[in-house]
């Protein structure tokens, strides 16, 4: 399959699902590198990334000048942010493990730009993708102003074959890093999920909408169901949204294709829909070289 004509962002699950706290510039400075990473060539931690002020500028649709000062601040605060996976190795007990996001932060004034150098332990979570990743454009998030909206739209994505995903508040509370910030669901709502919800509904390809689920009367999960603007939301024939877990999260095939044979021929960081249509590309070539050769 041909590389992805725009800058993409590929993590593998876990990482989408890891405890951290960064602000916006830190997010897209770690974003911007991400989308560098090559995962057809062998990768070490002595690699840098580098990005510009006018990177950022460019990709955020901002002023130059503020985007040069907001580089240098994130760099001096980039170094210190770390984060937490949570896994559960060969199906046993869960475990987890903080490392820092990377293990050096230059920052070159006099050009504008910062390099940074992943953390080796980090490595494994953008680079040695299966099946369990989320891929993403980096355009999809570049001009969002809330970091948050940014780590719920990763959260929605890795749930994109359903257009459905149920989070629990608390569990929530943990992925984001705010676990000491809004204890009421109000100030939650309202500082955190409601500008999330609107910041990917104005910028990103996808429309998003929620509900509050209660457990007696404790609001304790958020359903979400969304879509992009050209298709309708994904429905368990009943007219309501699916929930995450049934029938329609996969399905039997993508576009014709048996999901056991996308799963057996899966390329890493392919999604089931790219395996899916260039297996049909192989598929059609093969047929018409066949047809070529009985000529």
């Amino acid at each position: 399959m041909d590389a992805p004509t725009e800058p993409h962002i590929y993590k593998s699950n876990a990482l989408i699902e890891a405890s951290y706290r960064l602000n916006l510039q830190e997010q897209r400075i770690i974003l911007a590198c991400i989308a560098q990473v090559n995962r057809s060539q062998p990768i070490t931690d002595e690699r840098m990334y580098r990005v510009t002020a006018k990177d950022l500028a460019t990709l955020a649709g901002s002023r130059p000048d503020s985007a040069y000062k907001e580089l240098k601040s994130a760099t001096e605060t980039l170094f210190d942010r770390r984060l937490t996976v949570y896994e559960e190795p060969n199906g046993g007990r869960p475990e987890k493990m903080t490392m820092r996001w990377v293990q050096s932060v230059k920052y070159k004034e006099h050009e504008g730009c910062v390099e940074i150098r992943f953390g080796k332990d980090i490595l494994p979570y953008l680079t040695e993708l299966t099946r369990r990743f989320t891929r993403y454009a980096l355009s999809d998030v570049a001009r969002m102003s809330s970091s948050h909206a940014i780590r719920l739209y990763e959260l929605l994505m890795q749930w994109r074959d359903t257009g459905t995903r149920e989070i629990g508040i608390d569990w929530m509370r943990q992925r984001l890093g705010i676990e000491d910030k809004y204890p009421a669901y109000k100030d939650l709502r309202r500082y955190v999920i409601e500008p999330a919800a609107k910041q990917i509904n104005e910028h990103s390809p996808i429309r998003v909408k929620w509900e509050a689920r209660k457990t007696g009367r404790k609001v304790t999960h958020l359903a979400f169901s969304f879509t992009a603007p050209d298709k309708p939301p994904a429905s368990n024939g009943k007219g309501r949204p699916a929930l995450p877990g049934k029938a329609c999260r996969s399905g039997d095939s993508v576009h014709g294709v048996p999901k056991a044979l996308i799963e057996q021929r899966a390329k890493p960081g392919e999604s089931y829909e790219d395996c899916a249509r260039r297996l049909l590309g192989e598929r059609v070539r093969a047929k018409q070289a066949a047809g070529e050769a009985a000529t």
